[in-house]
């Protein structure tokens, strides 16, 4: 197919299109004249992981650059892993005062967890969790260790789920497909259904019920 019609297929702009070959996002068509291209379902399927990282996910252009050239590597998927978190999560700084003691409050709720064989992993997602918690310890919110605690049980259960997903793909391409689309979209599908359930139980815990505001006077 021409460019005219992947954009069809797509439903994504050719402008849009023409920057993701720029940029590396997009392998180049099969030469099929001057200044002529051919497109496939690879190409499809490709532009449609570009918007997911780039649109739905967030991601720069660099970053989800980076993580479409882990999936198509030959990396081991714990190393694919490494490259995706670090780009959802974006924030390489070094860590101040206040987050480097809530990474130790992280570290004492992670202690039976095996992060040794993934730094990347163990960098990222610990890090990322300490500068949320020093953040709110710094608004006056200090969350109490218990709270913490259920929070890290709810990440294995959602860790265990991402993994046998990955598990269930057949071949490393589509095991490593689903490792950089379940790391940075699973993060915002996480985040709308914990805002369903805390609605949910918000209307249980202080209205009775659903349906009593309906019938309420």
């Amino acid at each position: 197919m021409k460019i005219s019609q992947l954009s069809e297929h797509t439903g994504v702009p050719v402008a849009t299109l023409k920057m993701y070959l720029r940029e590396g996002l997009l392998h180049p068509g099969a030469k099929s004249g001057p200044n002529q291209a051919s497109y496939d379902e690879t190409h499809v399927a490709r532009v449609h992981l570009a918007q997911s990282l780039v649109r739905v996910g967030g991601l720069s252009i660099a970053s989800a650059r980076e993580v479409i050239a882990a999936a198509a590597s030959d990396l081991p998927l714990v190393e694919t892993f490494g490259i995706a978190q670090r780009a959802a999560s974006g924030d390489a700084r070094a860590l101040d005062d206040g987050e480097t003691a809530a990474l130790a409050r992280v570290r004492e709720v992670t202690a039976d967890w095996d992060l040794h064989g993934s730094p990347e992993g163990e960098q990222v997602g610990t890090r990322m969790a300490a500068r949320a918690l020093a953040a709110l310890e710094r608004s006056g919110q200090p969350p109490a260790p218990s709270w913490l605690e259920r929070y890290a049980a709810a990440a294995l259960l959602v860790a265990e789920a991402d993994l046998d997903l990955v598990d269930a793909r057949d071949g490393r391409d589509a095991k490593a497909q689903t490792v950089v689309v379940g790391t940075v979209l699973g993060d915002h599908v996480f985040a709308g259904l914990r805002r369903a359930a805390q609605e949910h139980i918000s209307n249980t815990r202080y209205s009775g019920s659903t349906s009593s505001r309906g019938t309420a006077s």
